[in-house]
């Protein structure tokens, strides 16, 4: 009896705490989506029924905002440094896996050390190395930015995948007569998808919400959708209501990706997790 007391308590203690995280995760979201459709007068007032409107979404693409524009820079800036970075650290991540290199080690903890530079320190160098350069306010700027953010996250993420593959299929391979990218290409890299599609999900999200680097080193060409944020402003102060539209359109990307790879995104994290 007692036992089961024990076991009703617990169960209800673990419901409650889901049921708290639940509303911390989800009130914001809320108060962000109805936030865009609502009009002005109404953000600051907390009422569940209100007369919809879609004019919030129209004005934000329209001058001075654009941010269809924002929209363009994120995307192309996100995606293109995905692109270039998940072949990049797959190479690297399966160089460290497979290969015993001098000083191995050594090297792979200073890639990983790289994560543990706050950001602000390093800014201002960037900004100083790209103002000579001519690259200020350009797209290449932020994808060279992101790549040197992302990188050591995604070697070291995809590494911990390819540990988990068995080397006695690659060593078959290799005895049949394979090369070594024939074996990455046809083993190696289809057993690792799940980990790579997860470590590209994680990637492209750090790279769409990057703001610090974005905010000190584009101007108006290259302003990404985080950076576009703090334009809506006016003398009657903040502007909730546009703020909450575009919150909407930078949390979409995130939602249709999770949506579309789920599956792939659950058997990453199992893949990385389990030696």
């Amino acid at each position: 009896m007692g036992n089961s007391i024990r076991k009703q308590v617990a169960d209800l203690f673990q419901f409650a705490l889901i049921l708290c995280a639940a509303v911390v995760i989800l009130v914001p979201i809320y108060w962000i989506a109805s936030g865009a459709f609502k009009q002005q007068v109404d953000v600051f007032q907390l009422k569940l029924l209100f007369t919809p409107t879609l004019a919030n979404f129209n004005e934000i693409f329209r001058s001075p905002y654009n941010l269809h524009e924002k929209l363009l820079n994120s995307t192309l800036v996100a995606g293109t440094t995905v692109i270039v970075a998940i072949p990049m650290a797959t190479m690297a991540a399966y160089s460290f896996s497979r290969f015993r290199l001098r000083f191995e080690r050594t090297m792979f903890l200073m890639i990983l050390s790289t994560q543990f530079v706050p950001a602000v320190v390093i800014v201002l160098p960037y900004f100083l190395l790209f103002r000579d350069l001519g690259l200020l306010d350009t797209r290449l700027a932020l994808v060279l930015v992101n790549l040197s953010l992302i990188l050591p996250f995604a070697i070291w993420m995809i590494k911990g995948f390819i540990d988990g593959i068995p080397l006695d299929t690659e060593e078959a391979a290799l005895v049949d007569g394979s090369s070594r990218l024939q074996v990455i290409w046809n083993i190696v890299l289809p057993m690792a998808l799940p980990g790579i599609l997860t470590a590209a999900i994680f990637c492209f999200i750090l790279a769409w919400n990057e703001f610090l680097f974005a905010v000190i080193i584009t101007n108006s060409k290259a302003v990404t959708m985080p950076v576009g944020l703090s334009l809506f402003h006016a003398e009657e102060g903040v502007l909730w209501h546009l703020i909450s539209a575009a919150g909407i359109l930078i949390m979409l990307p995130m939602f249709g990706l999770a949506m579309i790879i789920q599956k792939h995104f659950v058997q990453g994290m199992t893949l990385g997790a389990v030696r």
